[in-house]
């Protein structure tokens, strides 16, 4: 396979305060009813990351055509680099079609067999994974064994006091528990839905006030010591070092709900890295730039 790269707080202990988040994953196009916007979770919360002001890198790869031509051209016009997105001329640029709701919730269709599937480790993401101050992964780029080697490989460079936050995505047919309680425990941040929650917890209902519960089960069995679980229009709950802190949502006009689970994640890592903010204030923060996303269209509306 041949493969080319576009070149385009908290420290923690040993940990440069300059040192770059990592987002590794799909990148790809969401197809949407009203338009077509780039997207893939580790990239919009990289989107919303440099937003934010945080040194970021996505980890992603897309194919040598036109699709992948117009999502480099965006990462360039957003200010992102793309040097940790690799091209491959054998596999083409993957795309989701998402089908919305009247309320703006959305179902995916996504594609097998694209070049997020066969993610490289380049030269900048080798050079930058020792000193990243955190790394963010998601369940559904582990999809196939290539991802999940290299996966492996890119973790065990980032060092240990750095932010690991695992952004479960079950997506059917990509949602495999096992897959998650397997991958979880390299994570010390724990973010998913409260759907996804209560599958993970065995528990076939997703009733309100649920959640607590759910991330305190999920906590003990996997190691986990933060789990967040967002539940839509009700709010958002942290569960760390056994304290449960809730935030409920505020009412906003849904355009579509496409990419503000990511915006939510992002502005909760950057609340992490900054440092200095209790758990409610987090949450808050977190909750309106995901509200926000939420009524305006695409992922990243920036």
């Amino acid at each position: 396979m041949n493969r080319e790269t576009t070149s385009g707080n908290r420290a923690g202990y040993g940990i440069a305060a300059d040192g770059v988040a990592l987002c590794f994953g799909e990148m790809l196009w969401d197809l949407l009813p009203h338009g077509d916007f780039p997207g893939g979770a580790p990239f919009n919360v990289a989107c919303h990351l440099h937003h934010l002001g945080v040194p970021v890198l996505a980890v992603s790869a897309v194919g040598k055509d036109e699709r992948g031509d117009a999502l480099l051209e965006r990462v360039r016009e957003r200010g992102l680099s793309a040097s940790g997105i690799g091209r491959l001329d054998d596999l083409p640029t993957g795309t989701v079609k998402a089908e919305l709701a009247a309320n703006g919730d959305a179902c995916y269709l996504i594609e097998t067999a694209v070049a997020w599937d066969q993610i490289p480790l380049d030269a900048a993401v080798m050079s930058a994974a020792p000193g990243a101050r955190a790394l963010v992964f998601g369940s559904l780029a582990l999809r196939s064994p290539a991802n999940q080697r290299t996966f492996t490989r890119l973790a065990a460079l980032v060092p240990t006091p750095a932010w690991r936050v695992f952004d479960v995505n079950l997506r059917a047919p990509f949602d495999d528990l096992d897959l998650v309680r397997r991958y979880a425990p390299l994570a010390n941040v724990l973010k998913l839905n409260s759907t996804e929650a209560a599958r993970l917890a065995g528990d076939p209902g997703n009733d309100e006030g649920a959640e607590e519960d759910h991330a305190r089960r999920l906590g003990a069995d996997t190691g986990v010591p933060f789990v967040c679980v967002t539940a839509g229009a009700r709010g958002a709950g942290l569960l760390r070092s056994g304290q449960w802190s809730w935030e409920p949502a505020r009412v906003v006009k849904v355009v579509d709900t496409v990419g503000s689970g990511d915006a939510f994640l992002a502005q909760l890592l950057a609340g992490l890295l900054a440092g200095g903010r209790t758990d409610a204030e987090l949450l808050a923060a977190a909750c309106r730039r995901g509200e926000w996303v939420a009524s305006q269209a695409g992922a990243c509306p920036m």
